[in-house]
């Protein structure tokens, strides 16, 4: 008996050592043959993009490439390769070589495979550390795209396993294109699963990465688009054709300026690193502040369209580390990053609807992502930096819902110094009560409408009544055509060919307006070969103009303070501070205006037309109080309402008035108690002003979105 059970593991340990001696072999050749170096074969290819949501059964082992983005990155770990293993009986030393995968083990034998196993007893073998080859692992999460998901969709990932030179290459936020092999390996599955062995995931084992920049790296542009973009961009009126191509089915005069606004920061300027290793950023934050139904969330979706990268996210949905990057336990217990939208965003534009629902901690967590565009994480051990060159589009209301004729701007616009100082521009729109520019706007939208449903209707004779809407020729006609083109984005207007096409009947006749496709893809080429710089006589003039901007506010504010008013509206100057930051604002405006024609240096023209934006924008919006009903269009105020200030006599009356009524303790509604006043003959100006005074003093708090009023002194 013992003779026929010895013949199985005398034959056994025979094919072992035969096997071992073949692969000894080959590790020996193969060291003689790199002398003893060890290389990495990377592959570049030209396959057809594979979606990750359609990876199959049939793709199984088989060579694919797959588009997405870095979502998280695991910590670099050591993977062996072979282990030598040593019978600590026998002192028998074998090397075992692993075949099964990134995220396979190696199986130790339970018995000795010396000259005399029985001897040896179970499990004789120990790992020889010292003498083991090992290999550098990661695992990676590449996600789909943010638009390349369906709508309703959630969007699918899966893991990657990188090795060797590819570990550290590519942090949360990195746009790639992997060519890897699709493999399966057994997760761990519930308590309850049976049969585990049977049903395994879906990994790719990564052989080559190329990287996107976010501005063109993985773009390529046929020679004759490149020909239709270079006499796009040779033509003198290429800032307007660009500005009327941002969402054409938006239209109102308020709308001009903020269209040039997101042309500007969708070219940007040129992002600089100094001598010294310090980074300035080139990417331009816009803020759009103003009335409901004023068309701002439509803008932001327009600009996370044409964005080369874009995401959208609303304030009142969003979180700090949602916002940011997280720190994720993984099923091993061991922490990970996942990025944020602002890291998703990197090379783009995220927008960030309802800016001041967002809580005051989770706005602060994007300060640093604004201005130095990085997002510094130190959580859980993990302490890295991630990069967040992004734009920032926001959009808010006032404290109130609707902008307030009766406070001012600094207790309209109830946001920090610290954070308005970060957007370059920031407009302030008003819903203005005019009955010529109702009717336009009317017309507008009704022919929007007819247009869109006689182009859905074959039956469209009865819409020619229309005669007031000018839905058929003229000026209207051309609208329509454009807000067309805006909503058909996913047809075979995606074809280099159509898009070379759109670009070269603009450029030829200056008539029209770019589509979605086209309007992106100028994007991306302009900022792909184009990284304008200033020049003397540019940098002299904005140099002389910020100064003069200065003193102009400096002058205010002190005339603000002198007059008898000083303690009612001395704080108005300081809603929207201008610094120096407002000084770096300028020059990437004027940068990204050079870079739309394709030209290195900046002109004069660009810094006249930058300074412009910005009166318009940041400085009207910081002198609301002041200019008015003039320009912002007037709520049918009375005149009394448009400057007069009162005398420290009506304050005082204000006052007296408001302490008589108020009793300590009481909340009371502050829109009734400014009635109850104006029907006994108070101005109501001044009684609003009275109760902004009281409130600083800290004799009145307001509650509930200062809709109520508490004295407590």
């Amino acid at each position: 008996a013992q003779d026929n059970d010895g013949a199985p593991n005398d034959l056994q340990n025979e094919n072992s050592a035969n096997s071992n001696n073949y692969n000894n072999a080959n590790q020996l050749e193969m060291e003689e043959l790199f002398h003893g170096n060890s290389i990495q074969l990377l592959l570049r290819g030209n396959l057809s993009p594979t979606p990750l949501r359609s990876i199959q059964s049939q793709h199984m082992n088989s060579l694919l490439r797959c588009p997405g983005i870095v979502i998280s990155a695991s910590k670099v770990r050591s993977r062996s390769t072979n282990i030598q293993i040593r019978c600590s009986r026998c002192q028998h030393a074998t090397t075992i070589y692993a075949t099964s995968g990134p995220f396979g083990g190696v199986s130790i034998p339970q018995r000795c495979m010396g000259p005399n196993p029985a001897e040896c007893g179970p499990a004789p073998y120990a790992v020889v550390p010292d003498n083991c080859t090992f290999v550098d692992q990661q695992t990676l999460k590449l996600q789909e795209a943010p638009e390349a998901v369906p709508t309703g969709e959630m969007p699918r990932s899966v893991l990657l396993a990188v090795e060797r030179t590819l570990v550290d290459k590519c942090p949360p936020g990195t746009r790639v294109c992997v060519l890897a092999i699709a493999s399966l390996f057994t997760s761990g599955g519930g308590a309850g699963s049976s049969g585990g062995g049977s049903v395994k995931s879906v990994y790719l084992r990564v052989v080559g990465i190329e990287k996107d920049s976010g501005t063109g790296g993985l773009v390529n542009f046929s020679p004759r688009e490149e020909e239709a973009f270079r006499l796009l961009a040779q033509r003198a009126d290429v800032f307007d054709i660009l500005s009327r191509s941002i969402a054409p089915s938006i239209s109102g005069s308020y709308t001009i300026d903020i269209k040039k606004a997101l042309c500007c920061q969708l070219f940007s300027g040129s992002r600089k690193k100094l001598p010294d290793g310090m980074k300035l950023r080139g990417d331009i934050n816009v803020l759009l502040l103003g009335d409901p139904s004023m068309a701002k969330s439509q803008f932001l979706k327009y600009a996370v369209r044409v964005a080369p990268v874009g995401v959208y996210t609303s304030g009142k949905g969003s979180s700090a580390a949602g916002l940011t990057a997280s720190v994720v336990r993984d099923q091993r217990g061991e922490f990970y990053l996942e990025g944020g939208a602002m890291v998703l965003a990197d090379g783009g534009v995220v927008a960030i609807d309802e800016f001041d629902k967002m809580r005051p901690a989770d706005r602060v967590a994007i300060h640093e992502a604004m201005e130095q565009q990085t997002i510094s994480v130190a959580k859980a051990g993990i302490t890295t930096v991630l990069n967040s060159r992004s734009s920032v589009l926001a959009a808010a209301n006032p404290v109130f819902g609707r902008y307030d004729d009766l406070k001012s701007a600094s207790e309209n616009i109830d946001l920090m110094t610290t954070i308005l100082s970060r957007f370059d521009l920031i407009f302030l729109v008003r819903d203005v009560r005019n009955e010529e520019l109702d009717k336009m706007i009317c017309h507008h939208v009704m022919g929007v409408h007819i247009s869109n449903s006689r182009s859905g209707n074959s039956k469209s004779g009865n819409l020619e009544s229309f005669g007031d809407f000018n839905v058929v020729g003229g000026s209207g006609d051309g609208v329509m055509e454009g807000d067309l083109g805006m909503t058909d984005t996913t047809g075979s207007n995606t074809s280099p060919e159509a898009i070379a096409e759109n670009a070269m009947k603009v450029a030829m006749t200056g008539i029209g307006e770019l589509d979605v496709p086209t309007m992106k893809k100028y994007v991306q080429y302009c900022k792909a070969k184009c990284s304008p710089r200033l020049s003397e006589e540019a940098g002299d003039i904005l140099a002389s103009s910020y100064v003069k901007i200065r003193d102009d506010v400096r002058r205010r504010s002190m005339e603000a303070s002198s007059g008898t008013q000083n303690e009612v509206n001395g704080d108005a100057q300081t809603v929207i501070p201008i610094t120096v930051r407002q000084l770096e604002a300028l020059v990437r405006i004027s940068e990204s205006l050079a870079k739309m024609r394709l030209e290195l240096e900046v002109q004069a023209e660009d810094v006249a037309e930058a300074l412009r934006l910005f009166k318009v924008s940041t400085m009207a919006a910081n002198s609301a109080d002041k200019q008015g009903d003039s320009r912002l269009g007037g709520s049918g105020n009375p005149p009394m309402m448009m400057g007069v200030a009162p005398s420290r006599d009506d304050m005082l009356r204000s006052e007296s008035f408001l302490k008589s009524r108020l009793v300590i303790g009481t909340v009371v509604n502050k829109q009734r108690i400014v009635e109850e006043a104006a029907s006994q003959g108070y101005n109501a100006m001044f009684i609003a002003k009275a109760m902004s005074v009281m409130v600083m003093r800290g004799e009145i708090q307001e509650r509930n979105q200062s809709r109520l009023i508490k004295r407590v002194k």
